[in-house]
This record gives C-alpha cells, structure tokens and sequence, in this order.
C-alpha cells in the first residue's frame, strides 16, 4: 500500500512537472497567443503578464526593429499590437529571458 502511494505520489509530481514545462507549445503560443510580432506594454489587462529573468526562461526574446517573424522576435509598439504584455514581478503566465540572438524556445 505505501508502495503504491509512493509510486503515485512520483507520477503526479512528474505530472505536474511535465505540465509547468509545456507553457508554451511547441507551435510557438500561449493559450492561441503566438509568441511573435508586434508587442505593446500595458499597465493593466494584458494579454500575458511576464516575468524577466536570467536563467530558465519559458521562452528567450530578442527585441526586433522590423519583421518579428520568427519565435520569440519581438517589435515594441505604442500601437495596434498583436499582443500586449504586462511586466509583473509575481504570478506571471510566462517568463522570459531578452536575448541578442537565438530567440525562441529553450
């Protein structure tokens, strides 16, 4: 019986694990949001909220003067975004890491 709990106490945790890995899909999007394009920074009902850190991002950005085609490209706007993103510095949806090349998915 403890066996059996332990075993199932390990398969849920690599679960949960396995879950916090996939934030982001492999297409490159969070929750139909792709991770790509035109962004603008909004103090208040963002589309994501992120985190900036140094090492272990969800996804690594590289800020973009044109054509943010790619995953993790990133062109800042003051309007008609794809997307927009609030900085936060607790509970974010995703975080990120700003990078000078190789943006993408770690």
């Amino acid at each position: 019986m403890k066996r059996t709990l332990a075993l199932l106490a390990l398969a849920a945790s690599g679960a949960l694990a396995a879950a916090a890995d996939d934030v982001i899909g492999a297409d490159c999007q969070f929750e139909g949001t792709p991770l790509n394009g035109k962004v603008q920074v909004v103090s208040s009902f963002p589309d994501i909220k992120v985190k900036v850190v140094e090492s272990f991002p969800d996804l690594k950005v590289k800020l973009v003067e044109s054509f943010p085609d790619d995953c993790g490209e990133w062109q800042m706007v003051d309007s008609f975004p794809d997307f927009t993103i609030q900085f936060v510095e607790s509970f974010p949806d995703i975080e990120i890491e700003m990078v000078t090349s190789f943006p993408g998915v770690p």
